[in-house]
């Protein structure tokens, strides 16, 4: 799959379907079951470490879990989470950075946030390295942001949020990620830019969707230190093993679901 590809399939008005992955076994087992993308995602963190977030996690471990996902599925594309400290503070780290991870096999990288970060996309993609961003709950500022809740619920975060992400397809990204946000806003940005859309939480109307495989398959239940019964899943996840004795069927629902567009269904939106 490349992005050539991707961005036709967005073109035809096909949905793309995303998933996070970690690890050869299931890289392998999600592009057999026609998984468009895998992310290699900081929510290792939380999914893998047991952490309550993803602020513990470094190149280190992302370019190790690049490696296993690339190994397992060298034909998919994949996009790698850059840690937090990764990026934020020097462009030229963020360059080096960047590099480790498309040389440890992933074709694309993802960072967070808007703002001062558009200028660090420009820097990168004008090296050659192609970058997702992310917006609207942005996990790494999860202590900024007070917890894990909705953005762009008021017409000043909205504008925001929308602005944002004219810039980062201004600067020439790839995709943006748009994680909790208002259905209405996601669609909106959606018809207004040119980069493809991958929504999380954020509706139907995204050029694709993406979600944690543990959250798929109804695995996780909170970080490691607190009692599962604490634990409360967003809205937006949907467990597709449920109704199956197969984690390669329920990956293969979940990918024709997206496809048929029925999920995510408005339960599963804001």
């Amino acid at each position: 799959m490349t992005l050539a590809q991707l961005n036709e399939m967005a073109a035809s008005g096909e949905k793309i379907a995303m998933l996070t992955c970690y690890d050869a076994t299931f890289a392998k087992l999600m592009a057999d079951a026609g998984v468009d993308i895998l992310l290699v995602g900081d929510s290792l963190g939380m999914v893998l470490q047991g952490a309550e977030n993803t602020l513990n996690v470094n190149m280190h471990h992302m370019t190790y879990h690049t490696k296993s996902v690339a190994a397992g599925a060298p034909y998919t594309l994949i996009i790698a989470d850059m840690p937090v400290g990764s990026y934020e503070h020097d462009d030229e780290a963020a360059y080096k950075n960047a590099e480790w991870l498309i040389r440890s096999g992933a074709q694309m990288v993802k960072f967070e946030g808007g703002g001062d970060r558009v200028a660090t996309a420009r820097y990168l993609i004008e090296r050659g390295i192609p970058v997702c961003a992310h917006l609207g709950f942005t996990p790494q500022s999860v202590n900024q942001l007070g917890g894990y809740k909705i953005q762009g619920k008021t017409e000043e975060s909205a504008h925001q949020i929308m602005q944002d992400a004219i810039d980062m397809n201004n600067a020439g990204v790839s995709m943006i990620v748009l994680e909790m946000v208002p259905a209405a806003l996601a669609k909106q940005i959606t018809d207004n830019i040119k980069a493809l859309t991958i929504g999380i939480g954020a509706g139907v109307d995204c050029d694709g969707q993406v979600l944690v495989i543990h959250d798929l398959l109804g695995i996780y239940n909170g970080p490691a230190s607190k009692p599962a019964s604490q634990f409360k899943a967003p809205r937006f996840i949907k467990n597709f093993l449920s109704n199956t004795n197969s984690v390669q069927q329920a990956v293969s629902n979940y990918v024709k679901a997206v496809k048929d567009k029925t999920f995510p269904a408005p339960e599963h939106s804001y």
